[in-house]
């Protein structure tokens, strides 16, 4: 089968990803090989490809937001049929015994694993999953839909939660891309007033059009006091104006597994007043049954950019460079 690997972590203009040809992968006890027909592009994906991320799997095939096919199971493996149509996420593997597994928080577990980064992920023509980690799909939802609600969805949903909004509050996001636009529909949905705070211009646009009720530049001011305000890009100079923009009682949750460092905060500007900053970690299975089940009933779409499959190192090049609009998705059969 094809496959892209990390072969060399480094800028992505220096090409770190590589097209080889690999063995099928057969499954083990508990697990399924799924043939894979769409694959998200994740800024978590460029992160790992640059070096962002310690090396955890040498030559890694990075991509967790994968639909496809269940084509073989191994011994014991009886979630799902042959054929039947499947998802995979961020969130590989847990151990199930530490403190947190223990007391529902999986997503912090201390031995997790993670597709695309310790797992071999959904840049390839085929992969293999753990079955009691994989997620039926909802059949409203195609193929490209279905991709970026994944882990752009999934760790969008958790952020949102994370920000405590109150029903009908102020949210302010802070960069535009596939998580936001994807968690700001399912805010409005839910009654909030959005605002957007992002340098791109057709981001821009793409926050109007979702109804949005003020946008602008990716440290601007909105001109009133937010409830709550998530921090989508990864960017710790964005902190501080997301923080000042915070009203009384509000609440900044990062979303990113990666964020340059943060400047000085100053208490009486950025944190009194129970100002709060929380940070987002993965994800637990309910957060991703949960908003698979939402996002359908609320009628979230997300913007989809397509890319053929032996285009994945363009598509990765481009989300580094601000040229995607909405959600990158690799077609791979």
């Amino acid at each position: 089968m094809r496959a892209w690997e990390v072969s060399r972590p480094g800028p992505i203009d220096d090409g770190p990803l590589r097209l080889v040809d690999r063995p099928l992968p057969e499954p083990g006890p508990g697990e399924v090989r799924v043939d894979v027909r769409a694959c998200g592009v994740c800024r978590t994906d460029l992160h790992i490809a640059e070096g962002d991320l310690e090396v955890h799997r040498p030559q890694v095939v990075p991509g967790h937001e994968v639909v496809g096919t269940v084509s073989a199971r191994g011994p014991g493996a009886d979630r799902f049929q042959l054929g039947e149509r499947v998802g995979i996420a961020w969130l590989a593997s847990t151990c199930g015994v530490c403190r947190f597994c223990r007391r529902g928080e999986e997503n912090l577990c201390l031995h997790a694993t993670f597709t695309g980064w310790d797992r071999d992920g959904g840049y390839a023509e085929a992969t293999i999953v753990d079955e009691r980690f994989a997620y039926r799909l909802p059949d409203e939802l195609s193929d490209e839909q279905a991709a970026p609600l994944l882990c752009a969805g999934i760790i969008g949903y958790r952020a949102l939660e994370r920000a405590s909004l109150r029903p009908g509050g102020r949210l302010g996001l802070y960069g535009f891309g596939a998580s936001a636009h994807i968690t700001g529909q399912i805010a409005r949905a839910q009654g909030a007033e959005l605002y957007v705070a992002t340098r791109s211009i057709d981001a821009q646009r793409l926050a109007r059009d979702l109804g949005a009720v003020w946008v602008g530049g990716a440290a601007d001011m909105p001109p009133v006091p937010l409830d709550a305000a998530i921090l989508f890009a990864p960017v710790g100079d964005l902190v501080l104006p997301a923080m000042a923009a915070l009203d009384r009682g509000g609440v900044l949750a990062v979303a990113g597994i990666h964020l340059t460092d943060i400047p000085p905060l100053v208490y009486d500007a950025h944190l009194f007043q129970e100002r709060e900053l929380r940070s987002v970690t993965a994800n637990t299975r309910r957060d991703g049954e949960e908003l698979l089940a939402l996002a359908p009933r609320l009628g979230v779409h997300a913007t989809v950019q397509p890319y053929p499959f032996d285009r994945a190192a363009e598509a990765l090049a481009d989300l580094a460079h601000d040229r995607v609009t909405g959600a990158a998705v690799l077609h791979v059969s």
